[in-house]
């Protein structure tokens, strides 16, 4: 059994996370920990989930706490605390506000608890990630982000949709950036088993207004509902159960990469990683050419907006 923190909990995403993770079998106990000045909100919350888990038949303990210092003994830290994108704030100033927060708390949670595995949602993600591997000092390996999982997600259900197929039957991935440098690997995408590209449908299929229907998903909830919610905290729950039981599954998720994917890497980006309990690993692939260029662009573009976070931070 095994307690998991999820910082930020007083937020849209941080808060309905709690749910789905209180039905994972292996979760006995969830922190919820939230800023200064929101005790309030937190007592509500924990009320409200303890009437929720006993209509439920749920036996899962929940306590809340606005000192970070509090995740010790924690085995997996959700981190969703963070700034959310103004319409006249551009994307390196949210990286760099967003960064203060995850680098203070990264901080403190590699004091706290040095076995933990760390697990980042806070946007821009694949910076915010590497962020936190750097100021927590963690291995590679304890720090990952949510990345491009959650795109992977959504472009496997309009593929379900498109071919008419029960969405376990579709397996495809996004890697890159979780942003508008992602990678949608068709060379690694099977319907039935059976790779997309042998199938006569394939050619017919709108590929690039898919992939700008995924990359436009978020903001397009927002418009309509005001926040993204319900599937960021699903997808949340799925990485933390395979964490936690040990699934050794094969996901897409932003991880510091080395050389694994073509020798490009020295930053976390969204790639194939295998995860379990120890944390995850990247996986070494191969892509089609094209993959390749799309890729690599998307990779120096996450390394420069890194680099840039990383020198401002070091200035202040």
């Amino acid at each position: 059994m095994a307690r998991v923190a999820i910082i930020g909990a007083t937020g849209n995403v941080g808060s309905f996370a709690a749910h789905p993770i209180s039905e994972i079998p292996y979760v006995d106990e969830i922190l919820l920990v939230g800023r200064p000045g929101r005790e309030s909100l937190l007592e509500g919350l924990r009320r409200d989930f303890n009437d929720s888990y006993a209509a439920r038949g749920t036996n899962c303990r929940l306590s809340w706490s606005t000192d970070i210092a509090d995740v010790a003994g924690s085995e997996v830290i959700v981190h969703t605390a963070g700034a959310a994108r103004t319409a006249s704030q551009d994307r390196m100033d949210l990286a760099l506000t967003n960064a203060r927060i995850v680098a203070d708390a990264a901080e403190e949670i590699g004091r706290q608890a040095r076995n933990a595995k760390l697990f980042m949602v806070t946007n821009p993600v694949d910076v915010m990630t590497s962020v936190a591997l750097r100021h927590s000092g963690f291995r590679p390996g304890q720090v990952f982000g949510l990345g491009t999982h959650l795109d992977s997600m959504r472009l496997k259900s309009l593929l379900a949709q498109a071919f008419q197929v029960h969405v376990s039957e579709v397996h495809t991935r996004i890697i890159g950036e979780h942003g508008p440098s992602m990678v949608p690997l068709w060379s690694a995408t099977t319907i039935g088993g059976i790779r997309i590209n042998r199938l006569p449908a394939f050619t017919d299929l709108p590929l690039a207004r898919m992939v700008e229907s995924v990359r436009a998903s978020g903001e397009t909830i927002i418009r309509h509902k005001g926040s993204t919610i319900y599937g960021p905290g699903e997808a949340i729950a799925t990485l933390v159960r395979t964490v936690l039981g040990d699934e050794n599954r094969i996901l897409t998720v932003s991880t510091y990469l080395r050389s694994e994917v073509h020798d490009i890497g020295g930053v976390c980006i969204g790639v194939p990683a295998r995860v379990n309990r120890q944390g995850v690993t990247p996986i070494a692939i191969r892509l089609d050419d094209d993959e390749v260029a799309a890729f690599r662009a998307s990779v120096d573009r996450i390394r420069a907006e890194t680099a840039l976070v990383f020198e401002r931070l070091d200035w202040e």
